[in-house]
Order: structure tokens, then C-alpha cells, then sequence
């Protein structure tokens, strides 16, 4: 089944799902799991973990793996340079890559990715200005929308994104993480699109994001005066779906608490709602045309979205396997078949 490999294509408005306030009691998984890295040569370190819990009754894997995008310039507060957008793009290489249930490198496929910093002060301050002060206009222009074309990019990924910050996540950074589809906050970060105050705009996808997520008014504030706003008050913005009542780094052990949770579903299930949801999201409810002969229904609508990716995942081996393990009283063990 290769129809949910593809990058959905559709909106990239991220939607707010169940949100909570979290105390700070996550198990990490075992550290074995993690592949090798050498975190001080990478401005982005690629890691895949594989969770226990999805290993069934019999010790048998499901297979699947959860992406650690790490970014990692903490001296220069993960601003964002040529360097790092490269990486990133090659990190989201790997992710679909690893979307190929039908390779035989023997590597899990990914279930979700995850979006941190290597330090618990800083996510990420935005691009690099002072990269940025030795670019001639030009080269401004390319790179502003080679950042906002990787936003789109890793919004698009098929399968979910979650943005795990901690400190300032200001300008792109705050960008990046509006590209996820749900964002988990400790309650030291902070966040704001800041570039009025350098004369310029948010590029990268800020002032169509962010307002369709926490409102046009507040959005327009936020950016007109370039403020700056706390964890709590972007947790009652519903910016950011999960604060987390500590200041030690554990937004990143509650979004692989999320991801965990999310990699026990069937991956194309998953992967076919995200694609439902993101291409519907702009889209009317009215006029709905049903497959009936006599029904003159106008265009496709949101409905007619949710009924094709519903269509694509009846044929799959995982619905099946869905229904016979619940028959069974079992849990379920997925293949992305």
C-alpha cells in the first residue's frame, strides 16, 4: 500500500487535539535503543527509537519507530543557518525513506517524528542573522523561502509531527514548531514571531499559521507589537496542546509519551487521517456529493476528502488484522500493510 508514503498534499494547518497540562512523570525509554550519533559535528541529529510497548503479547515487534529530529547548535541558540536547513531536509530524507514498508534494509518504519533541542534553554531562535547580515538581498529572498518551503515540507510529512520545546522558540523557530501537528511545552519556554521589530515580516509560514490556530486578533498582536508570550499563556492560546510542570527538559519525554501512544494505531490509519484532516481543514462541509448517479452535488468537499482516504485504508491488511485481533481479545500487531 504505497498511497500513504506520499507527502500529504493539502493544507498545512496544524489542528489542536485534546490538550492537557502534564506533571512530570514520564518513564524515557532505554537508551539502547538509540542509534549512534556525534552530536557536536550535526546541527541536526537524527535519532530512531524503538518503544518496548510495541512489542505484542509474544515478544513479537511491530516494527515501527519514532524519529528524533534533535537540533543541535545550543551555543548559537539553534538559530537557523544554511547548515542546519540541510540537515534538516536530509533528516526529512531519512523519515520517508523509512516510510517504505517494503524495503529490506530491515530498518523500522517511522510512526512518528519528534521535534526537539539538544539543551532544555533554547528550541530555537529563529534564523541566523548574523549569517543572515552577509547575504546580499538575493540570497536572502532564496533562503527565506527555502525555510518556508522545508515548514511546508515537514508539515507535510505523512506521518505525525510533534514539537517539543523548551525556552525561547521565537521568529522561524517558532514557525518550526507551528509546522508540527501538535506541540508540547515545559513551562520555561517561550514563544513570539519578533521580526516587526527588524523591519521585516514572519516568512516562513507565520502569519497564515499561526492565526488559523490561535485566531486572526490575537495572532495580529502577537506579531504587530512583536511579542513575546509565556508557556502558560500559549497553553490559553492554544498554541501549544501539552504544558508540562517542569523546568528540566520533560516536554521532550512527554511528546514520546505522545508518540508512543500514537505508534500503538495502525500507521496508515493514522497517517490516512492526517492527510483527511490537513486537506479538509479549508475546505466546505456543505454540498457534499455522494457517489449516487442522481446526486448534482457541487465540487469536492470536505466530506468527499474524508470519504477517499476512509475508501484507501478498507483494502488494507492492517483493518483486518484491526478487527480479528479485537475478535480475539488480543492486542493488535500492525505491519503498515
Amino acid at each position: 500500500m504505497t498511497f500513504i508514503r506520499a507527502v500529504c498534499q493539502g493544507s498545512a494547518v496544524s489542528a489542536t487535539l485534546t490538550r492537557r497540562i502534564v506533571p512530570c512523570s514520564i518513564t524515557l525509554f532505554s537508551t539502547s535503543s538509540i542509534e549512534a550519533t556525534e552530536p557536536e559535528q550535526q546541527p541536526v541529529i537524527l535519532q530512531s527509537w524503538i518503544p518496548s510497548s510495541l512489542h505484542d503479547s509474544e515478544g513479537k515487534h511491530n516494527e515501527f519507530a519514532i524519529k528524533l529530529l534533535t537540533l543541535n547548535r545550543p551555543k548559537a541558540a539553534n538559530s537557523i543557518n544554511r547548515a542546519m536547513l540541510s540537515a534538516l531536509n536530509e533528516a526529512m530524507d531519512d523519515v520517508l525513506r523509512s516510510l517504505d514498508n517494503d524495503s529490506d534494509d530491515g530498518n523500522p518504519i517511522c510512526s512518528a517524528v519528534i521535534v526537539d533541542s539538544s539543551s532544555n534553554k533554547v528550541f530555537c531562535a529563529g534564523a541566523d542573522l548574523k549569517e543572515r547580515a552577509t547575504m546580499a538581498q538575493e540570497e536572502a529572498a532564496e533562503f527565506v523561502t527555502s525555510l518556508r518551503n522545508s515548514f511546508v515540507r515537514l508539515a507535510r510529512l505523512p506521518v505525525p509531527v510533534i514539537a517539543a520545546v523548551n525556552g525561547p522558540a521565537f521568529g522561524g523557530g517558532l514557525e518550526m514548531a507551528l509546522a508540527a501537528d501538535l506541540r508540547v511545552s515545559g513551562k520555561n519556554a517561550s514563544f513570539g514571531l519578533t521580526e516587526t521589530s527588524l523591519a521585516i515580516i514572519p516568512g516562513a509560514g507565520g502569519t497564515q499559521r499561526l492565526p488559523r490556530l490561535i485566531g486572526v486578533s490575537r495572532a495580529k498582536d502577537m506579531i504587530f507589537r512583536a511579542r513575546r508570550i509565556t508557556a502558560s499563556t500559549a497553553y490559553d492560546y492554544g498554541l501549544i496542546d501539552y504544558l508540562v510542570n517542569d523546568n528540566d527538559g520533560c516536554s521532550k519525554e512527554e511528546a514520546i509519551a505522545l508518540a508512543r501512544d500514537i505508534s500503538k494505531n495502525g500507521p496508515l490509519a493514522v497517517r490516512a487521517a492526517k492527510c483527511a484532516i490537513d486537506e479538509g481543514i479549508d475546505k466546505s462541509m456543505g454540498h457534499f456529493r455522494s457517489e449516487s448517479k442522481n446526486d448534482t452535488g457541487i465540487g469536492i468537499n470536505a466530506m468527499e476528502i474524508e470519504r477517499k482516504w476512509y475508501s484507501r485504508i478498507i483494502p488494507t491488511e492492517d483493518r483486518l488484522e484491526g478487527l480479528a485481533a479485537f475478535r480475539e481479545k488480543r492486542n493488535p500487531t500492525y505491519k503498515g500493510r
